[in-house]
């Protein structure tokens, strides 16, 4: 060994751990908030100028794109995008945004389909990059991380680190939303998982604007979208990576690139042994004591339906595509089924069968005993839609088009119905001689429960996909059915003709509604801490009342459910609450999380049962 190779070594070994290499100069570029559309040209348009002015340019290393790449999260539009984003000359990386995770007819199957995975990882001149999604899944809340992925994200970092985060290798994150509270309900788990590394950047979109922001101090950018600006000219993002720093331009088409932030690769940022600036107030528990969880199980999976219940099991399904049984006494776990992709649409049992349907294109009939398979139905399309069992039969919707009845005890089709033009989602109504259910097609369809004949079908106006009855689970009363719809109006609609009786949008509703067990009130959840009461009997809009309940801005579809004259709701940040039926009186709140709670599943008038998209199953029990 000569003196010049003893000397290298030395100062390599004396080098501080994650200090021992220069950084590479290199360079790449971020595309975000594309929204391409079927009935709009302008967004493809824009993002093929983009792409020539991309491949255009030099030194450009590769592209990150950063979500809402769809307007609709459609799979012909994803496809229609990948053929543009593959003329790009170098490599691009792609997560997704909340349009292509809340309108997804495939659950958000289609977007892993057609690009490899819903997120991405790989290590580029001696920088680690990770992209994930954040939500919300199909149910329209705040962005959520799912625990699977914050393990996935820390998983790969050790790697990246060889097991000791200490070392220091750098690591940008790239998502569509800002890791930060009112954007995503669990920012606290994210930066509070990620601070032990040394992660330089956040990288996202979702505002379409410009923004040097800090996520509990790690340095967040968002850039401006690709679509056309108030000039004509769409644009995106270029980042310089340096020996020393990270310099972030926003390029329009045919401009030189503007300068307008950049960030140390040497300096602290934030404290790596702390913990996030601020996190959910649960003093509300206090105020209520004889609330408790009765039991809590953190399957660490994410959780988008409500739990069905027969007997002395509880059943639910997640996003990994387990539909799981537990013990009602105490939340043991009995069994578990793994279907092929995730399950979405609340189950139901009956008769000791468990109805689900799952985004691997089948609807599946299990023993309600031992989990075993007893059938199942295979559909063209992933099967969103919730089930609803009657007599036997169990009725359900998928994303091919077609509503189904089936035999729940021999799997046998007995109907179908395929005219409709949007997927399902939701848990259809069935009535004496009906069923009735929305879909993303701005339509609210009705059925003959007997054969499936088309009877009747509403549209009350609307024009917009994303305004549709879809979420929303009808209910029936004196002749009506109610619905809520995200133009922000409760409608009641003849049952027997499909004409509307009345519409209003004085409580400025979303996508709950709730029926009163003697069917003469329903419930609906306003924009704006309250809920309100109207009547079912008249053929005019009613108030009975208007209760604030106080959890602030809300749009979750979450339903408002009924039991022994005690009314339950939930909301998108965890909280569950109670109110007098016929008064509208609080009676107590309580918070589980920070969390999207669905639809709560009420066993008495003091006991009932939950589920939260951050993974959690319980039952909350009321002291009477």
């Amino acid at each position: 060994m000569n003196r010049r190779q003893f000397f290298l070594i030395l100062l390599t070994c004396l080098l501080p751990l994650g200090m021992q290499a220069q950084q590479e100069t290199f360079r790449f570029a971020q595309l975000t908030d594309l929204h391409l559309s079927p009935r709009n040209a302008n967004p493809t348009e824009d993002l093929l100028r983009s792409v020539a002015q991309l491949n255009a340019t030099d030194s450009l290393d590769f592209v990150l794109i950063t979500g809402d790449v769809t307007e609709e999260g459609d799979r012909t539009t994803m496809e229609k995008l990948k053929t543009c984003l593959d003329l790009l000359k170098m490599p691009y990386y792609i997560a997704l945004g909340n349009h292509e995770t809340k309108w997804s007819d495939s659950g958000c199957t289609a977007f892993s389909e057609i690009f490899g995975g819903d997120r991405f990882k790989f290590e580029h001149k001696g920088i680690l990059f990770l992209g994930f999604n954040s939500g919300p899944l199909m149910r329209m809340a705040y962005g959520h991380v799912v625990p699977q992925d914050i393990n996935w994200m820390k998983e790969s970092m050790d790697a990246f680190n060889q097991g000791n985060p200490k070392r220091g290798k750098p690591v940008i994150l790239a998502t569509h939303y800002p890791m930060q509270e009112g954007d995503v309900d669990n920012w606290y788990d994210v930066t509070d998982a990620v601070r032990p590394y040394n992660v330089r950047l956040f990288i996202g979109g979702h505002y379409h604007s410009n923004r040097n922001l800090r996520y509990d101090g790690i340095p967040g950018i968002l850039m401006r979208s690709n679509l056309r600006d108030k000039e004509g000219k769409p644009g995106y993002g270029i980042y310089e990576v340096t020996q020393d720093s990270i310099r972030v331009y926003t390029q329009r088409i045919g401009e030189p690139p503007k300068k307008w932030a950049a960030f140390s690769l040497t300096r602290s940022y934030y404290d790596r042994n702390g913990k996030a600036e601020k996190y959910p107030d649960f003093s509300v528990n206090k105020e209520f004591p004889k609330v408790k969880e009765q039991w809590t199980v953190q399957t660490g999976a994410g959780i988008y339906c409500s739990p069905a219940v027969e007997k002395d099991k509880v059943f639910v399904g997640d996003d990994l595509g387990c539909l799981t049984a537990y013990t009602l006494k105490n939340g043991k776990k009995l069994w578990s089924f793994q279907s092929g992709k995730r399950i979405v649409g609340t189950p139901a049992a009956s008769e000791g069968i468990v109805v689900f349907g799952s985004a691997d294109r089948h609807i599946y009939g299990l023993s309600a005993k031992d989990g075993s398979q007893l059938w199942k139905v295979e559909a063209a399309e992933p099967v969103l839609g919730a089930v609803t069992i009657e007599n036997r039969i169990a009725y359900i919707g998928a994303s091919d088009h077609t509503f189904r009845a089936i035999d729940i005890h021999t799997g046998k089709v007995i109907w179908v119905y395929t005219g409709i033009k949007g997927y399902i989602e939701t848990k259809p109504l069935v009535t004496e001689d009906k069923v009735i259910f929305g879909a993303w097609d701005n339509t609210l369809y009705a059925l003959n429960k007997t054969d499936g004949k088309e009877l009747w079908k509403w549209t009350g106006g609307l024009t917009r996909m994303h305004f549709s009855p879809a979420a929303v689970w009808p209910v029936a009363a004196n002749g009506k059915v109610f619905i809520t719809d995200p133009q922000r109006a409760m409608t009641a609609i003849d049952i027997q003709t499909g004409n509307t009786v009345w519409r209003t949008f004085q409580s400025m509703v979303r996508e709950t509604i709730g029926l009163s067990e003697d069917h003469e009130r329903v419930y609906s959840k306003t924009m704006n801490d309250s809920i309100v009461c109207y009547s079912t009997l008249e053929d005019t809009p009613r108030e009975l009342w208007a209760s604030n309940v106080g959890f602030g801005y809300e749009h979750a579809p979450s339903m408002q459910a009924e039991k022994e004259g005690i009314m339950f709701g939930s909301t998108k940040e965890g909280l569950i609450f109670a109110l007098e039926g016929k008064t509208g009186k609080v009676l107590w709140k309580h918070k589980i999380g920070n969390s999207l709670i669905s639809t709560v599943v009420p066993l008495n008038g003091h006991e009932l049962l939950f589920t939260a998209t951050s993974g959690e199953v319980g039952l909350l029990k009321t002291k009477k």
